[in-house]
């Protein structure tokens, strides 16, 4: 079975409308190339706040599902495709998360998935936006099969990799905004890693560009990787914007889960020390 996915990697236009017409416009441009599914940067239709501390920006926050949750179930229902929409989710005054809303092919809305791992360093003062999520890791039947979230930050923790895997995810996506002199060197490490070891799609997407708020040189290069740790096709260009469109051969899963069977042979009996606090 071949899914064709796609990626946006967006420079941000400096005011939330022009920001959600520019992602409306590359969805379009994806189901023109026949995309199935397409995933959005983290927190999508807004700056990346988080480079300061700055209760005004608490203003992005919107309930999910709600108006651009809406906004994009019209336009998925209108082109058969499945959208990952990550956006700043308002659950009521001062309880506000990083979350990912799913939309299905037909327009309705599956769910959505909250960041679980929550950074707070130099320009990613993040604990001063968002709560730690709440809802685990849920996996969504979609048109396209069992997709999974992990956003940003939280890729650098293996758990919720396998959490999504032992669901049955076959393509994860991870919505990202990430700069170079921080974590470029990850970028191409971690990603494939976790698509090897959970034995599934990984699609990795990033901003570009730098934004008025702080120095951070956001560096694209948004990828589908497999679950053989190859890339699928081209990285994104490191400093312009992109869509990615690529095919995914979810056949390759039973392949690799044949060859080597981590699943199998996992010991979770053993792994007591590794959740002590």
């Amino acid at each position: 079975m071949i899914v064709r996915a796609a990626l946006t990697q967006v420079r941000w236009t400096g005011d939330q409308e022009s920001m959600l017409a520019a992602h409306e416009t590359f969805t379009r441009q994806a189901a023109d190339q026949g995309a199935q599914v397409i995933c959005f940067q983290e927190v999508f239709n807004a700056p990346y706040f988080p480079q300061v501390e700055d209760a005004a920006f608490y203003s992005y926050a919107e309930q999910v599902p709600g108006p651009t949750t809406e906004r994009f179930a019209a336009l998925a229902k209108e082109l058969g495709i499945v959208i990952v929409l990550p956006v700043y989710e308002l659950e009521q005054p001062g309880i506000l998360y990083n979350t990912a809303a799913v939309i299905d092919a037909d327009g309705s809305y599956l769910g959505k998935y909250r960041k679980t791992h929550i950074p707070h360093l130099p320009g990613f003062w993040e604990k001063f936006y968002f709560r730690p999520g709440n809802l685990g890791y849920p996996v969504f039947d979609t048109a396209v099969g069992r997709i999974g979230v992990y956003i940003c930050y939280d890729r650098h923790f293996p758990e919720g990799w396998r959490a999504l895997g032992l669901a049955g995810a076959t393509i994860v996506f991870n919505p990202s905004a990430t700069s170079r002199g921080l974590s470029n060197y990850l970028w191409k490490l971690e990603q494939p890693a976790a698509a090897v070891a959970n034995e599934y799609y990984v699609g990795a997407i990033n901003r570009v560009g730098f934004e008025e708020l702080g120095s951070n040189d956001f560096y694209g290069t948004s990828y589908f990787v497999s679950p053989e740790g190859a890339f699928v096709g081209e990285t994104a260009d490191a400093y312009e914007e992109e869509l990615v469109v690529r095919d995914l051969d979810l056949d390759v899963l039973t392949e690799v889960r044949n060859r080597w069977q981590f699943y199998r042979d996992r010991r979770p009996d053993a792994y007591g020390p590794l959740t002590a606090p």
